[in-house]
């Protein structure tokens, strides 16, 4: 991923002006027609939020999901390393990794840049799972996703409590493509999607906050799609 500089809201509210835009987050997708869109748009989640989070398009279908995948995906030399403010640090190996609890989860994934990928599937292992190994310590409040080329992506600990936050091995009922991050992905559905760090590395455990590659670039470090939380407010 190239560098970006620092975005305003007024920018990204200028640039986008209601469509579809590119801001480093590419994706290439099937849109919905526009009667699905606004049915959609009347729907609402269980916990009565809108199903489609303001300023956001639902497509179809992902071809993919944007960005270069790094020179190997395979699964052979692949290993998961959590540490950090943890009791019992960890690696483990894809194979480990299939051996924990499994889960399939059915969510929707909100890009930054305006589309909503609505009933995606994906398997995995939630990552409360691995926190239960690891016992993350009386004061740990951060979670840091480390990934390939030095991306990083941070998410409060809190939001290790939610079912449907997973390290995902798989998408749509095969093995995740590289371009979608492989060989395994964070899926933080109720943030926007950059959260959601591909080609995971490691798991870091912290005291402190660290905001990520595109949180220091300018995106919302907390990120709540129905919010609308795309960039930090200017002070």
């Amino acid at each position: 991923m190239g560098n970006v500089g620092k975005v305003s809201r007024r920018t990204f509210l200028g640039a986008a002006g209601g469509a579809l835009v590119n801001i480093g987050l590419p994706g290439t997708f099937i849109k919905l027609a526009a009667a699905e869109q606004r049915a959609l748009e009347t729907s609402v989640r269980p916990d009565g939020r809108p199903r489609l989070p303001p300023g956001q398009s639902a497509v179809r279908k992902i071809i993919t999901m944007g960005g270069t995948a790094p020179g190997t995906t395979g699964v052979t030399d692949w290993s998961l390393r959590v540490h950090g403010e943890v009791e019992r640090p960890l690696v483990l190996s894809y194979q480990e990794l299939l051996e924990l609890d499994q889960v399939d989860i059915t969510c929707d994934v909100h890009c930054v840049t305006g589309w909503s990928l609505l009933d995606s599937r994906w398997s995995g292992v939630r990552l409360e799972t691995i926190m239960e190994k690891v016992k993350p310590g009386r004061n740990a409040g951060y979670i840091i996703f480390e990934a390939a080329a030095g991306f990083t992506s941070n998410i409060p600990i809190s939001d290790i409590r939610k079912q449907n936050v997973i390290l995902a091995h798989s998408f749509d009922d095969e093995q995740l493509p590289g371009e979608n991050g492989a060989p395994v992905r964070a899926i933080v559905p109720d943030r926007y999607f950059y959260k959601s760090a591909k080609w995971l590395e490691a798991v870091k455990v912290t005291t402190r906050d660290a905001p990520g590659f595109w949180e220091s670039a300018g995106y919302s470090n907390s990120a709540d799609p129905w919010k609308n939380e795309r960039v930090e407010q200017q002070h």
